[in-house]
């Protein structure tokens, strides 16, 4: 697939870019993120935590080296950072790791963030295992929106995918999620061709018999060991293709700047998503930047270059030099991931190290 960008660079640097200028240290703050693309950034994922209790081929190794305490920032430093992104336009964030929920005390962060006038949306991305225990703590914290990763319903092929038998409390959790209210829930499922096309259908089921958005994700250059390859790949056409054979779909209007391209079942019994990273990239309607467990700003999910936030926050700066910097990285925002141009260049970061 070709994209008007196949020959720009792959990363810019603030003020790069013809019309972008790097923030005058006495000119007033905006009240709003933009890169030069004129795309406006309101959307901010934050990893409170590179370590997780399952080991995902298509997210990290088995064996992994996890960062110092000392190297994460501390719940102080992300909310310190969130109110300043809220000030200069961000409106939704979500809670990503790791897994967010091995993080102790994570409802305390929950609750602070929720607090700052101007959050929207605060949503949390989790593989469901603790969410037995903490899902009622998490909504009466203020959690919005809670998004489940389940990509088998088989157990079996759960614990090959995982390397952990764990299936039964991720059910368990998508039943306490559901009775603490969080409606509709999502799934995301990572969608991987010769594993996952066996399944479709009962996912779909899924999104068909309870308050389940099941989101289909096609599988990204991302994985721990390295070995992604396009034939690993599971299309969008191909999901959609199964899916509408035996249960006719029709697109939801709206998207937005959503990553997931929505569609409804035609007898109006539920819906799906499919998230088509690879086969059908949303960059240009990309409204959002990551905050790594250890401080990195990163403007895109494939970026090559990140900003250090980590020193800023414990070097004694201020919240205007702080916010300054934001601006000037959000400024440099990269145009596209491209994937799918030739010279790619993975990042040298996991999934897990980058937060989902």
């Amino acid at each position: 697939m070709s994209h008007e960008w196949t020959s720009i660079p792959t990363t810019w640097r603030a003020g790069e870019r013809p019309g972008v200028a790097t923030s005058d240290p006495d000119a007033p703050l905006p009240d709003h993120l933009s890169d030069g693309f004129g795309r406006v950034i309101r959307n901010m994922r934050v990893s409170v935590t590179d370590r997780c209790n399952f080991r995902c081929v298509y997210c990290m190794p088995e064996e992994m080296t996890f960062y110092d305490r000392s190297e994460v920032l501390t719940f102080g430093e992300i909310e310190r950072f969130t109110r300043i992104a809220v000030r200069l336009g961000i409106r939704k964030v979500r809670l990503t790791g790791g897994e967010p929920l091995v993080r102790r005390q994570l409802p305390r962060l929950v609750k602070a963030i929720g607090e700052i006038e101007g959050v929207e949306d605060l949503a949390l991305t989790t593989n469901g295992v603790r969410l037995d225990e903490l899902a009622g703590p998490l909504r009466d914290a203020g959690l919005h929106r809670l998004n489940v990763s389940l990509d088998t319903m088989d157990r079996d092929l759960f614990a090959q995918l995982t390397r952990r038998d764990a299936l039964h409390a991720v059910l368990d959790g998508i039943d306490a999620a559901l009775e603490a209210g969080f409606t509709p829930l999502k799934v995301n499922v990572v969608a991987m061709a010769g594993i996952s096309e066996r399944e479709l259908i009962d996912f779909a089921r899924l999104a068909r018999e309870r308050p389940i958005v099941v989101r289909f994700i096609e599988y990204m250059p991302l994985d721990g060991d390295g070995a992604w390859d396009r034939t690993k790949l599971l299309s969008r056409k191909e999901i959609l293709s199964r899916i509408n054979a035996v249960y006719p779909l029709e697109p939801v209007d709206g998207r937005g700047s959503s990553p997931s391209e929505d569609f409804a079942f035609v007898d109006g019994r539920g819906r799906i998503g499919i998230i088509a990273s690879v086969t059908d990239p949303f960059c240009d309607r990309c409204d959002r930047i990551r905050l790594t467990a250890d401080g990195k700003l990163r403007t895109c999910l494939f970026a090559v270059q990140e900003t250090d936030f980590r020193e800023m926050l414990r070097d004694g700066s201020d919240d205007d030099r702080i916010a300054r910097a934001l601006v000037n990285a959000v400024a440099g925002k990269e145009r596209g991931h491209m994937i799918n141009v030739a010279g790619f260049v993975r990042p040298d970061r996991n999934m897990s190290r980058i937060g989902g």
